[in-house]
């Protein structure tokens, strides 16, 4: 009892005679509990410096953030001790002057605590030290609400030592929730081998909490980007749990525990996964859009209490710095649960991205050949890039739905306890609003969904045009796609043109709904006189509508939004649960586990492309294939020939039989399929380097004379689709793939067709019975001359094997095969008497001399070749602060100036009414005259004026938007279009369609309101600082050094996100091609089995591109808070001027004028931020796009001064005078001074090896490329002296590669629509069309699909050749035309060209010697030199190249023929 009446005592004399537990005593109880863990600790300090054993002490460095708070704590005591020295020497309370005690007592623990921090080492001191922050900050947080609850003041220096408590608290639970670093300074591992441990992954790996409350992690990224331009190999890694492989492996399970529980159901199975794959993540980002949500309404309430305080006329000062302290946390809390929302919830569908990405990914890999037709190359592509791209912002919509939904209720809770019932009135605008809203998101939804499909359809079109570029340019249809393009495009902006005018509409209604809300609520609290219409009510009521303006205005398109979202899902759901390739489709058996000597074994097997069709594509078929056989397929264009090595492969669907495969298989697909990257790259495959393989592989496709010449060799980069490399070079770099594979069985696709003959044999002799002599080959070919050698024969006729045997066999059995050997054997007779003469060593010798030419040729070129730079060039991206000029490329393009002024000037008026009319509010009610329906009456009037301003302003940007886009995009595709041929070699697809999808989106709709944004923002924030200014002018030193510690801030932050989203332009592009490569090519790709290699490739495109946009995103989030921390301060000095100036001295409708605008101060500066940023990375695409606006374009398509005669040309002679030409300045010549002429009416042949030159003697005809010197002219007018149109219109090309669009037959065959169907039916009756375009329910509307997938390469020449007999112009070229149509067609086909064209000018490019035996002259080339140009008859006669040629060509077909036309009759 004695010592309880001691401590009574104690209290008494500290607590000045107040023996109850007053707030003198708490704090004093608090005091006394600090001091016992004070003397626990120095014990315990005491205790273990004395050990012996710690005399090394702890060799651990110092933590940072304990650091921090430690200075904190010092800081807190010497403010304590100060104190104390000033009540001890001044005697300043004379009434206490046992304070100076408490002051130095309380000094000692804040010092104490600054020593816990540093110096507690074993483990009882760290856990004695724990348990007293812990206490510590639970006992002065308890108290101090318990004070606010009563009503009463909490004093300044504990205000300022509460938030240091929860540092302590903090730094206690720290070890429980930091991720710890590793100590580098003690190497308990070495790496293998020596190698450096991966160091570049994001600081964020190894963040403590502070450091990820703060983003400060990302501090050494924007020092770099400060110091220097970031590269793409500056950016850090992402952690592993960002990374695609992990998101798609979470995703993948989840999908497949989905499905089971799903029982059949295919509904919302993506959406489903997503639930449950993110549900946990994203509770946390759950809770900070909830407290968020609180701490925004719990501003309007803050001011009410303040503008209260300073109306009375003694009031307390602690109890306005209780307000600030409450509203400073208030801040806080909203500034950092609106951070780490945005930026985790951003990053939580950062990852949602990327595993729907790799998913859409991976399933078009697994893609059955039916479910293919329904997703076509480019609606694959877009499930990608944009349905799975759009995902990344799902979780911040969804949870920005609900929590505004919250904060819109929470806000009227707030009407409801300030005015009570009078807030009543006011729900009805409100519920109309809110209902009105509905309808105006659904217009604009379906302006939205309208304009998507629209912008689908142009980027459908423009993607295959730029595919097709080639052919376009041939044919001089520019004008027409151009005309398509553009036709497409004012559909969008149709669409574009609404939704913008549309959404003046809605900004309108925005910024009135306030107005009108406020007006009825401040009607309703006159008239039923719930509250009285003073300060604190109007102003609490403004800055509660304020919060309540973004949920009104958000909702509405936060939900249009979701819904588009789950058109997405939706879409991706569809493409996911598609049908996959069916693994029992054939079954392989491994080379080891059989022994059977069988490689292929097809029993009674039946094939349907089609499964739905009855009609069947293979039919009863029967094939066993041994190991080392060679078996050859043949038959006519349709037959099923590629069908069956697609049966082989389980890429067509088993209707019936059994398929099983022995080994590993290689393809050479029919049409070349070529990965942009390198010629060694496209050969390896994905394999590792084996020297002596390589080697042989090259040399057995005669690729190293090609490589050789190259100035890059085998290193040299091959454009997108190969359009850099002739078509023989892609076929044998797609040979050397599959031999470089060293598989089991190859399945070779008609390999021969894109090479000379010459050529041809050297593959057949080299690669089939070579380097495969003992590998299983089917081999696909029209080429009869290499049948003899072949094992086996197959031939076919509709989907049917009609004949099956040895050459002998068949030849004996006669009919079909009789047929098609007989056609090659009236070629043989044409020119066998010539041949005849010519020794059989000359056939030998030619080729000892080409082997020895070919030597000496590889060692002068390679002497001669220079480094250059390589076909496909990086892509272009501007480096440093650039953003005025783009920004003023974009206004002076579209020609906007006077819109910008009128927009700026339309704001200004806007600005100044909506302040006039919050002015009239402050300054009316001083005046009790004034009646409440004048004042209400004036402020609703000035703020409804203010509409007409703000409508006036979004009208002219829409209109300023509109502009832009259509300048930018006509300037934009008027370049393309007009590029010259070399651009679209040198340039991947992907870069152009980048700029034409995403960067064109970018103007459309994001840069007019973002410029718009910026101006009214800035405004505003001026009005908002001068406001301030005008009730207390000492803010504007505050005010200005904000801003200009802000200014400073934003520079640093913006020299690396300037550059990350420049960077970030060029990583989409790789990702969207790398998908569409991958559909052209998935039959390859599963048959090399490359499935996982390419997968994992795109998972590290994924990770590329999404590292970029993570820390993107990082980055403004760190600029954001601390833009925030700077305006709070702004906002904290202008309410402690309002304490601190004398009661009265500001009238109470000025406060709370002026603090109704601060509260939106801190908002409106992040605004303005967040949307300068926006725009800055905006801009980025006006660069790009102008980038591609100044193409340097190819002569004019008309010159109007120099037109030819209608009539030209009237005969067809063609003269070529000493014609040089190369691709690049200053690369070396292509052909190199070509002399001779073609005459009218006389058939031409033009032979030579892969890569002589021919190509590029037609690409000259037809002014691809210009001649660097020399000339040539037709009926004596030079070419290059007319119109490119001119030109190309008087001219007939049927293409090396045949291209189709997608359409019907009718638009395929008359793209112009200039010739009647009668017109059509003739040229389809004479290349041999007619009978199957007959056959089709819909005939010439019958369907074409992307690139002519549907018909085969055999049929696709025939639709070119229909399309040159429609035009039947004087001068016809045919490049290698009937490369892929077997020899009797071929026959039919060269009788049917010589009788419509028998009185033009035929070029004839060809590698079947046969093709051209008949021409009047031939022009041999070789590497660029006319060898040779003479009637073939004369050649023939002399040791010539082209009789070497002939006798080459002889010699393989007398080899494989010869032995049996003895024994054949015709």
């Amino acid at each position: 009892m004695a010592l309880l009446w001691t401590l009574l005592e104690a209290f008494s004399w500290i607590c000045d005679g107040e023996q109850d537990f007053s707030t003198c005593t708490q704090s004093s109880i608090i005091d006394g509990a600090n001091l016992l863990f004070l003397c626990s600790f120095y014990v315990l300090w005491i205790a273990d410096s004395l050990r012996k054993h710690n005399a090394n002490g702890n060799s651990n460095r110092r933590d940072s953030v304990l650091i921090v708070v430690a200075v904190f704590c010092a800081f807190s005591s010497l403010v304590h001790f100060g104190v104390a020295l000033w009540s001890l020497i001044l005697q300043a309370n004379i009434n206490r002057p046992q304070s100076w005690l408490l002051h130095f007592v309380r000094g000692l623990i804040w010092m104490s605590l600054t020593v816990s921090l540093l110096a507690a080492k074993s483990k009882w001191m760290r856990t004695l030290v724990t348990v007293w922050w812990v206490a510590f900050c639970l006992l002065v947080t308890a108290l101090n609400i318990w004070l606010l609850l009563r009503g009463l003041g909490i004093g300044v220096l504990d205000i300022v030592t509460w938030p240091i408590n929860f540092l302590l608290l903090f730094c206690a639970f720290r070890k429980y929730v930091v991720v710890p670093k590793p100590n580098l300074d003690e190497k308990l591992y070495e790496p293998l081998l020596g190698a450096k441990p991966d160091e570049s992954h994001s600081q964020l790996r190894y963040a403590s909490c502070l450091s990820k409350l703060t983003f400060s992690w990302i501090n050494p990224l924007l020092r770099l980007g400060y110091s220097k331009p970031l590269e793409f190999e500056d950016i850090p890694s992402l952690v592993p749990e960002d990374e695609a492989d992990l998101a798609y492996q979470k995703f993948a399970l989840g999908w497949d525990s989905v499905v089971s529980d799903q029982k059949g159901s295919q509904s919302y199975l993506v959406i489903k996964t997503i639930a449950k794959v993110y549900f946990r993540e994203n509770i946390f980002i759950g809770l900070c859009a909830l407290s968020r949500a609180i701490s925004v309404v719990v501003s309007p309430l803050l001011l009410y209490w303040f503008v209260n305080y300073s109306n009375e006329e003694q009031g307390n000062m602690s109890e306005g710095f209780t307000i600030i302290g409450c509203l400073m946390l208030a801040k806080l809390v909203e500034s950092f649960s609106q951070r780490h929302y945005f930026f985790d919830s951003r990053r939580s569908g950062m990852r949602m991205r990327s595993a729907l990405m790799v998913a859409v990914y991976k399933k078009q890999l697994k893609l059955s050949n039916t479910a293919r037709k329904r997703h076509s190359t480019g609606e694959i592509v877009n499930y990608i890039a944009v349905d799975a791209y759009r995902m990344g912002e799902f979780p911040w919509w969804f949870h920005s739905t609900w929590s505004l939904t919250l904060q819109l209720f929470l806000s009227i809770g707030v009407l409801f306890v300030v005015i009570g019932i009078g807030a009543l009135p006011g729900l009805v605008p409100l519920l109309i609003c809110g209902l009105l809203n509905l309808p105006f998101a659904k217009i604009m939804q379906n302006c939205q969904t309208q304009f998507m499909t629209a912008q689908d359809e142009r980027l459908r079109s423009t993607s295959e045009i730029l595919n097709s570029m080639k052919i376009i340019k041939l044919q001089s249809w520019e004008e027409r796609f151009r005309n398509l393009i553009e036709s497409r495009r004012a559909t969008e902006m149709k669409w574009l043109a609404e939704a913008q005018f549309k959404r003046a509409y809605g900004t309108v209604f925005y910024w009135m709904s306030p107005t009108i809300i406020s007006s009825v609520i401040f009607l309703g609290c006159a008239l039923l006189q719930s509250a009285p219409l003073n300060a604190s009510t109007i102003f609490t009521v403004l800055a509660t509508l304020r919060a309540m303006g973004e949920p009104v205005r958000m909702i509405p398109e936060a939900l249009s939004i979701l819904i588009q979202m789950m058109v997405s899902f939706d879409r991706i759901n569809a493409f996911l649960v598609d049908d996959e390739l069916k693994n029992d489709r054939i079954r392989e058996v491994p080379v080891e586990d059989s022994s059977s000597t069988a490689s292929i074994q097809i029993l009674s097997g039946n094939f349907a492309w089609d499964v739905e069709s009855t009609i069947l594509t293979l039919k009863d078929i029967n094939l066993e294939a041994k190991c080392g056989q060679k078996i050859a397929v043949c038959g006519p264009v349709g037959a099923g020939k590629s069908s069956l090595l697609c049966a082989i492969l389980g890429e067509i669907t088993k209707t019936a039989g059994t398929v099983t495969i022995w080994g590993s298989t290689a393809y050479v697909s029919q049409t070349s399929w070529i990965q942009s990257g390198t010629i060694r790259d496209n050969i390896l495959y994905g394999k590792p380097m084996n020297e002596a393989q390589y080697k042989k592989a090259i040399k057995a496709c005669a690729l190293d004379r090609d490589i050789s010449s190259f100035s890059h060799g085998d290193l040299t980069e091959i454009g997108q689709r190969g359009l850099n490399m002739s078509g023989g070079q892609k076929q044998r770099i797609q040979l050397a793939r599959a031999i470089y594979n060293d598989a089991d069985i190859y399945l070779l696709d008609d390999p021969f067709s894109a090479v000379d003959a010459h050529t041809a044999a050297i593959l057949f002799n080299d690669c089939v019975m070579g380097v495969l002599e003992n590998k299983m080959v089917i081999l696909v070919t029209h080429q009869v001359e290499f049948l003899s050698d072949m094992d086996r024969i197959l031939l076919m006729e509709e989907g049917r094997v009609t004949q099956s045997g040895s050459y002998q066999e068949l030849l004996t059995a006669g009919t079909a095969f009789e047929q098609l050997v007989n056609a090659h054997k009236e070629i043989l007779t044409t020119f066998g008497p010539s041949n005849s003469e010519i020794p059989s060593e000359t056939a030998g010798s030619f080729s000892v001399k080409r082997e020895e030419s070919k030597e000496s040729k590889q060692v002068e070129i390679s002497e001669r070749a220079q480094p250059g730079v390589q076909l496909t060039e990086e892509e272009e991206k501007e480096v440093g602060d650039a953003v005025w000029k783009p920004f003023w490329d974009y206004i002076m393009v579209s020609k906007g100036l006077t819109l910008l002024f009128l927009c700026s000037l339309m704001q200004l008026a806007f600005v100044a009414l909506q302040a006039a009319s919050t002015y009239w509010l402050a300054l009316a009610i001083q005046f009790p005259d004034i009646s409440n329906g004048t004042l209400i009456g004036v402020f609703t009037g000035i703020s409804s004026l203010s509409a007409v301003f703000v409508y006036l302003r979004s009208f002219f940007a829409a209109h300023l938007g509109l502009k832009a886009s259509k300048a930018f995009f006509s300037g934009f595709t008027d370049s393309i279009f007009k590029a010259p041929m070399l651009f679209f070699d040198s340039t991947p697809v992907g870069r152009i369609l980048t700029r034409a999808s995403s960067d064109l989106s970018v103007l459309d709709f994001d840069i007019p309101f973002s410029i718009i944004f910026v101006v009214a923002v800035g405004i505003e924030l001026l009005t908002v600082i001068g406001i301030m200014a005008s009730v207390t002018w000492q803010v504007l030193i505050v005010a200005t050094f904000t801003m200009v510690a802000a200014k400073y801030v934003q520079a640093y932050y913006t020299a690396a996100a300037r550059e990350l989203i420049r960077i970030n332009g060029t990583t989409k592009a790789p990702l969207t091609n790398y998908a569409a490569e991958t559909s052209l090519g998935v039959v390859t790709i599963r048959a090399f089995g490359a499935v996982d290699r390419f997968f994992c490739n795109f998972q590290k495109l994924v990770d590329a591109d999404t590292k970029l946009l993570f820390h993107s995103n990082a980055l403004m989030e760190w600029l954001v808070l601390r833009i925030e921390a700077l305006q709070n301060l702004t906002l904290l000095t202008a309410f402690l001027l309002l304490i601190l100036l004398p009661k009265g001295y500001v009238p109470p409708g000025l406060v709370g004028l002026s603090l109704s605008y601060a509260l939106t101060l801190t908002g409106t500066h992040v605004f303005l931020t967040r949307w300068y940023c926006y725009l800055s990375n905006y801009v980025i695409s006006v660069e790009r796009i102008k980038q591609f606006m100044h193409i340097p374009s190819e002569p004019a398509a008309v010159v109007q001064n120099h037109r030819p005669p209608s009539s030209w040309p009237p005969k067809g002679r063609i003269e070529l005078q000493e014609l040089k030409l190369r691709y690049r300045p200053n690369a070396p010549l292509v052909l190199k001074g070509i002399t001779c002429t073609f005459k009218e009416g006389s058939r031409v042949g033009v032979v030579g090896r892969t890569g002589s030159g021919k190509s590029t003697l037609i690409s000259a005809l037809f002014r691809l490329v210009e001649p660097a010197s020399g000339k040539i002219c037709i009926d004596g007018l030079d070419i290059t002296s007319i119109g490119l149109k001119d030109l190309r219109m008087k001219l007939s090309i049927i293409p090396q590669e045949p291209t189709l669009f997608r359409g019907s037959v009718r638009t395929n065959m008359d793209p112009l629509g200039l010739f009647s169907d009668h017109d059509i039916w003739m040229a389809l009756e004479k290349c041999q069309l007619k009978a199957t375009i007959s056959s089709l329910p819909d005939q010439l509307d019958s369907s074409v699909s992307d690139e002519g997938e549907n018909w085969s390469a055999g049929q696709r020449q025939l639709f070119c050749l229909g399309r040159v007999l429609l035009r039947r112009n004087r001068v016809l070229v045919l490049d290698e035309a009937t490369a892929s149509i077997d020899s009797a067609t071929d026959a039919i086909l060269q009788r049917i060209i010589r009788q419509e064209f028998s009185d033009c000018t035929v070029i004839t490019v060809a590698h079947r010697v046969p093709t051209v035996i008949d021409s009047d002259m031939v022009m041999v080339l070789s590497y660029g030199n006319l060898v040779e140009y003479e009637e073939p008859s004369k050649l023939m006669e002399t040791d010539s190249c082209f009789s070497k040629l002939v006798a080459e060509y002889w010699a393989s077909c007398r080899r494989s023929s010869s032995h049996n036309f003895e024994n054949y009759h015709c």
